[in-house]
């Protein structure tokens, strides 16, 4: 006791003496509430014996049930256990179809049904149009895989490249699954969907396809006769941005890419014409005459000149060589023009009107490749377009800094004569060129092109007046209407306002790139275009502005909305 009052001590608590006494004047009444009251009573027999009796019931209830699942059913369950098998099921998604403008279908989906198979996927096959013209727009995707031993290894579609890459999440949706429990002879006992699937998104593009099939077979046909090696082509709505058509040849078979066809994949991949290049948003080259309308806004902007000064062109231009000055430099034109004021000079592309208000020549002070520089940044060169396919260059304006860096040499007059009329380094994308001429028609607001119909138009001012942008729109159109350098495309029906340009390439300029520009309705301007034709013989005589004038006399004629 004195240790357990020690123990108890320890704790922190005294043990009062009420708590081990009994209170005697409680006794003769004994109060229940008092503690001595609250004595401790026996559990009655008849509570253990219930208790005794449910315990017996479970307990006999158990033991049935095991004797019946071990005994009585032990072989069936034995043979569940052994043979019955549990297996996971992908249930894939439906990828989203592409659409054009109008709901033609450009990419869907289609169960292969080939009789001649020996098997049969799983999953819908991926088509695409069959037409000229889509293969490097679209992309193509690659399927799910299996291992050896029938286990996939890649459940997704996974889009590769163009379209089908870029919206690979819009496109894809998600894969669903099922448990399915089979018998030890494979069959189906049961099946439950655990999760279901979800189906991708339709994508609505901004193309026309029956502009861009068109537009693809014209130009590929004008390029195969005349000796070019490939070509591209942009068409885009100056007020929204939205791309109509955007053609690249020579292209690949995307179904084949898809499809996993080796000797295909393997003979695009090495063709040195690269038809996995999507020229029109990838492809360089230089602009030659194109850039001249750029540079004659640019020149009005700088107060350099009226637009009815003229300036004599004889055929050339000579500068005096400081360093050997019986010799001097020689710069031409592609002909002798006469007098041509900046409309003239823009119709007819005279080289020594834009050698003089860019570079200066005797009274005309010019430009100067600052300025250049500066006003071709304005007009979106030198950097990507934003278009949502990515995948885009900057291309080069040459300058001193350019030169020193390449050449480690210094920057001469003549190489900003040069770089005026898109020679020299100059290197662009058509996808640039023809957000450039859509500035010009749309009265100076470089828009951002877009590939998604009714996207939301983006776009920023280039910080020229229209005044001053009327001027070459009429330029242009005379380039058109007046025997200019882009009469090819003068038809009823259709007011189109361009120009052309020619660069040569090739270490001995054996070769050129020809272009096309402008836009259409002359008065009211709704589209912008540009094509290019990739290195044809230098002696062609036919070039992109003979080749877009078919697409333009189909396209009076079958699409009478797009003209007016």
């Amino acid at each position: 006791m004195i240790w357990w009052r020690k123990n108890r001590s320890s704790r922190g608590r005294e043990i009062a003496p009420e708590d081990i006494f009994l209170d005697s004047s409680n006794l003769p009444k004994l109060n229940a509430l008092q503690l001595e009251g609250r004595v401790e009573r026996p559990v009655s027999s008849v509570a253990i014996l219930l208790v005794g009796i449910v315990f017996a019931i479970a307990m006999t209830a158990f033991a049935a049930q095991a004797f019946n699942l071990q005994v009585v059913q032990g072989g069936r369950y034995a043979d569940i256990s052994r043979n019955n098998r549990l297996d996971r099921s992908v249930l894939f998604a439906t990828r989203g179809i592409v659409t054009d403008r109008n709901g033609a279908e450009l990419a869907w989906n289609e169960l292969d049904t080939d009789p001649d198979a020996t098997t049969t996927a799983p999953y819908p096959l991926r088509h695409y149009i069959r037409q000229t013209g889509f293969a490097n727009l679209l992309g193509f995707v690659r399927y799910p895989k299996t291992d050896s031993s029938g286990t996939w290894w890649r459940e997704e579609y996974s889009g590769v490249i163009g379209i089908e890459g870029v919206f690979n999440g819009m496109l894809a949706g998600t894969n669903g699954s099922s448990m399915a429990e089979t018998d030890a002879r494979g069959n189906l006992v049961r099946e439950d969907i655990v999760d279901p699937p979800q189906d991708g998104s339709t994508l609505k593009l901004s193309i026309d396809a029956d502009l861009q099939t068109e537009l693809a077979r014209r130009l590929e046909t004008h390029a195969d006769e005349q000796g070019f090696q490939g070509g591209a082509a942009a068409i885009m709505d100056v007020r929204t941005g939205e791309i109509i058509a955007l053609v690249s040849f020579p292209e690949y078979d995307n179904t084949a890419f898809a499809d996993g066809d080796s000797a295909i994949v393997a003979a695009a991949n090495s063709d040195p014409r690269t038809p996995l290049l999507n020229r029109a948003v990838g492809g360089l080259y230089a602009p030659g005459s194109i850039v001249k309308p750029m540079f004659a806004a640019a020149a009005l902007n700088e107060h350099l000149i009226d637009p009815s000064t003229k300036i004599l062109s004889t055929g050339s231009i000579s500068i005096p060589n400081p360093y050997d000055p019986s010799n001097p430099t020689i710069f031409k034109d592609w002909k002798a023009h006469g007098w041509v004021d900046m409309r003239r000079a823009i119709a007819v592309s005279s080289d020594v009107y834009f050698y003089a208000i860019g570079g200066g020549f005797e009274g005309q002070k010019g430009l100067g490749i600052a300025k250049i520089d500066e006003y071709a940044k304005k007009f979106g060169f030198s950097a990507p377009t934003g278009f949502i396919l990515g995948n885009e260059p900057d291309g080069t304006i040459p300058t001193p800094a350019w030169k020193q860096k390449v050449f480690e040499e210094d920057w001469r007059l003549g190489d900003t004569y040069h770089t005026a009329i898109g020679q020299y380094g100059f290197q662009v994308t058509p996808l640039q060129v023809v957000r450039y001429i859509a500035s010009i028609a749309n009265g100076g607001t470089l828009m951002t092109p877009q590939i998604v119909a009714g996207a939301k138009p983006e776009g920023k001012s280039v910080s020229v007046p229209d005044s001053f942008l009327q001027v070459v729109r009429e330029g242009m159109r005379a380039g058109v209407t007046d025997g200019g350098t882009a009469a090819a495309m003068n038809m009823p029906g259709i007011d189109i306002a361009g120009k052309t340009g020619t660069a040569q390439v090739g270490t001995h300029n054996q070769y050129m790139n020809s272009w096309a520009i402008g836009f259409w309705p002359y008065e009211h301007p709704r589209y912008a275009f540009a094509a290019v034709l990739e290195k044809g013989p230098s002696t062609s005589l036919s070039g992109a502005s003979p080749a877009m004038a078919p697409f333009f006399y189909w396209l009076r004629d079958n699409k009478p909305q797009y003209t007016k």
